[in-house]
């Protein structure tokens, strides 16, 4: 198990993962991480991750075995100590609701025999840490999942180092998914303020693949790809007759995940402690999925009420052959959680429960303003060599900008207020949408190989300091630069610029320009 700031959970997968057969084709983005050519697993292709990032190192795990999942085979790790996150961007709908799903499986690949820890990032908020010793040790896999919105039309997925990374260790990932979610998903969360973070999602009863295990398994009707897991106790279990529609349902889930469900006799209350490790103090995103499992006819109902830790979920729930679900956005809890369903007097048969999901409130990290993300992606791409960490969101999480630049944050809106890129062996020229960065007071970009003519700066109006000297920048010195109400140094020298400074600038008192 993995302890966050913000969540208290991590799944074991085993390393020979269940997906049933003929899956649906993917609803966005299946990578394999380090992998050099595709992956076909049950009619589902991951592909390999160099679309995606451009920095780390790829390689196999060195514990590999005839039965290991073929996406946990390779992977990628980043060793570079001074980067301050490594970032994989996918091309998204702004808006839209997506289901990320990372993978890790530690494998000893780089045979110190234990798994490094790290922190992971969606867009700029701080996801969790990854911590997969526990896991690596029972020989399994382990994977963490986040239901979020694209506030841009990047998404980004972050792995980076943190205080619990051991000096020669290196952050490492298997496998991202990165999967469109319709809009009836989840939709009472304030996909605004929150993500969701998955803490369980399970099928009660005997699963038709029941061996023994707790296998999590993709079933084909659920063109999400979630992952369900069983889950088992001592109650009683019983198998539907009937299939559910999953398009009546918000959540849509899949007809086999609703096909057996846990009861009891008439007239006995049900009690289940779900989801079965105890959970940290917060707040809580639960789903609830019910059918009647006997043959369709006008008595397949059941009524019963439903309380989560002695406390009123729903009264007089009414479950038929077509199946009801019932959800709260959110719901405090902390430890163990039990669920207790209780009949209705005179009730011919027993509460039923078939499968539930449960999701921690995620507070997002705010973001950067989207003309501040636009410029600095410019200039990210006018650079031929610009720092390997410029990826992701510039600013956020704050100790995890950009490498050189440092933001000011109010009311959940990031702004770039100063770069320092000096010496860096930079070259490339200033791209034009540089204009935009109008809450940076401090431009230090001197003693690299910058070139081009300088762009129109005078809409930067909170700029104080600005330092090119010592690059190769030519043109001549626009006259813009004494519109800028609160400039006091501009170091141009050592560059190519042709004609004299200005007399707008040179006469300018309080003014060092060199």
């Amino acid at each position: 198990m993995s302890i966050s700031i913000f969540i208290l959970w991590v799944a074991s997968i085993p390393l020979t993962l269940i997906h049933a057969d003929d899956l649906p084709a993917p609803r966005g983005f299946l990578v394999s991480c380090g992998s050099s050519e595709s992956i076909n697993i049950s009619g589902l292709k991951y592909i390999p991750d160099l679309s995606f990032t451009s920095v780390g190192n790829a390689t196999t795990v060195k514990n590999k075995t005839d039965q290991l999942f073929p996406i946990l085979s390779n992977l990628r790790f980043f060793p570079d100590k001074s980067a301050r996150k490594f970032c994989y961007t996918f091309q998204v709908i702004q808006g839209a609701k997506y289901l990320v799903r990372t993978t890790y499986y530690y494998g000893n690949f780089d045979g110190k025999q234990d798994p490094p820890v790290f922190d992971q990032i969606i867009d700029g908020t701080r996801w969790s840490i990854v911590n997969t010793t526990d896991d690596y040790g029972k020989g399994l896999a382990s994977y963490y999942e986040l239901v979020v919105a694209a506030h841009a039309k990047v998404l980004s997925v972050c792995l980076a180092r943190n205080g619990y990374t051991k000096g020669a260790s290196s952050p490492f990932i298997s496998a991202i998914e990165v999967m469109f979610l319709d809009d009836i998903l989840y939709k009472s969360v304030d996909f605004h303020n929150y993500a969701l973070s998955t803490v369980a999602r399970h099928t009660f009863g005997k699963d038709h693949k029941d061996n023994g295990e707790a296998n999590f398994i993709s079933y084909p009707d659920d063109e999400y790809n979630r992952m369900w897991q069983q889950f088992k106790d001592t109650n009683p279990t019983v198998k539907c007759q009937s299939n559910i529609t999953p398009s009546d349902f918000w959540n849509m889930p899949p007809s086999q995940a609703l096909s057996s469900a846990i009861t009891t006799s008439r007239g006995k209350t049900l009690e289940i402690k779900w989801p079965p490790t105890p959970l940290s103090d917060s707040n809580y995103h639960i789903s609830l999925y019910f059918q009647d499992n006997r043959t369709p006819s006008p008595y397949s109902w059941r009524v019963f009420n439903i309380l989560i830790n002695g406390d009123a979920f729903y009264n007089k729930i009414n479950v038929t052959t077509s199946g009801v679900n019932v959800y709260t956005p959110e719901w405090p809890l902390s430890g163990q959680t039990q669920i207790t369903l209780i009949p209705e007097d005179g009730a011919p048969v027993g509460p039923v429960l078939n499968a539930a999901e449960m999701f921690q409130l995620l507070p997002l990290g705010g973001r950067t303003s989207d003309k501040d993300v636009t410029a600095m992606t410019d200039l990210d791409r006018s650079l031929n060599n610009p720092p390997g960490d410029w990826n992701g969101d510039p600013c956020l999480p704050r100790k995890n900008s950009w490498s050189g630049v440092t933001c000011s944050q109010s009311n959940g809106i990031a702004r770039v207020e100063a770069m320092n890129l000096t010496g860096l062996g930079l070259s490339g020229s200033l791209s034009t949408s540089i204009k935009d960065l109008t809450a940076i007071a401090h431009l230090w970009l001197g003693h690299n190989k910058l070139s081009g003519t300088l762009p129109n700066m005078s809409s930067m109006k909170m700029l104080e300091t600005l330092h090119l000297e010592n690059n190769q920048f030519e043109g001549s010195i626009p006259e813009s630069l004494a519109k800028l109400p609160r400039i006091r140094e501009i170091y141009l020298q050592n560059n190519k610029f042709k004609g004299r400074i200005p007399s707008s600038l040179k006469n300018r008192q309080g003014l060092t320009i060199r």
